[in-house]
């Protein structure tokens, strides 16, 4: 059985994900904001922005305490799904270069269940551009695995395989006068900017000039995540 007929099967029908392709490579986007490569069993998430309430609290701004117990909890019941051998989590994963220290122990030993029996690498965010103390796994300013490089920032114009995340992108629609903003993947085959998955943190416009440079404007399309399943736009209907 190959490896996309694997995650077919093991998705049992349901609307959760839908089929993508970056430079040649078969890729699977979940519902969720996470991205999965069957041919090499590896999920990747971006921006989990982990501690971000903590952060604020400690600079005298308070938000309810629950960011991460929430985040991390939506990460768990997707890798149980997906089951991946490898995850890369795509930068900004802590929300500065301080919290993965004073994390509470009982974050951390979810976070380090999560992280048993696979290989977990940590790329390199704007926000924390140092290794998280005390956790494992292996930190990097990027990675390539095949045609595919896996960084946070994207770079200036057209960069093919380049799968990043930073910009938190997100689409607007309209139907019938009504106004929808989501967070997307946005891709035009070549490259694709992954959602934020981490609770307390906003999104861009796909519009903006961010933006602009970044995609084949005629092949851009935007994977909206809905509740349980996935909106797929195209660039041009997209506000």
């Amino acid at each position: 059985m190959s490896a996309m007929a694997a995650a077919r099967q093991s998705a049992q029908g349901a609307p959760q994900w839908c089929e993508g392709e970056i430079a040649g490579h078969a890729v699977l986007y979940d519902f969720s904001g996470l991205l999965y490569w069957p041919e090499e069993s590896l999920l990747v998430v971006s921006d989990l922005h982990l501690e971000k309430g903590a952060s604020f609290a400690s600079r005298g701004s308070m938000l309810p305490p629950y960011d991460t117990a929430a985040t991390l909890a939506a990460l768990a019941a997707r890798m149980a799904y997906w089951r991946p051998a490898r995850v890369i989590s795509l930068g900004d994963s802590f929300h500065d270069g301080k919290v993965s220290a004073s994390m509470p122990q009982a974050y951390r030993s979810v976070l380090a269940g999560l992280m048993s029996g696979r290989d977990w690498i940590w790329v390199a965010g704007n926000h924390d551009p140092s290794p998280p103390q005390g956790l494992g796994g292996w930190h990097v300013e990027e990675v390539a695995i095949g045609a595919l490089v896996f960084r946070h920032e994207p770079g200036a114009g057209r960069s093919p395989g380049e799968i990043a995340g930073h910009l938190h992108p997100q689409a607007r629609i309209v139907r019938r006068g009504k106004a929808v903003r989501r967070p997307c993947f946005a891709s035009d085959g070549e490259r694709m900017i992954m959602p934020s998955f981490g609770f307390y943190t906003g999104g861009l416009n796909i519009r903006d000039r961010a933006f602009h440079g970044l995609f084949d404007n005629a092949r851009l399309h935007a994977h909206l995540l809905g509740r349980d399943r996935l909106y797929t736009i195209a660039g041009r209907s997209l506000v």
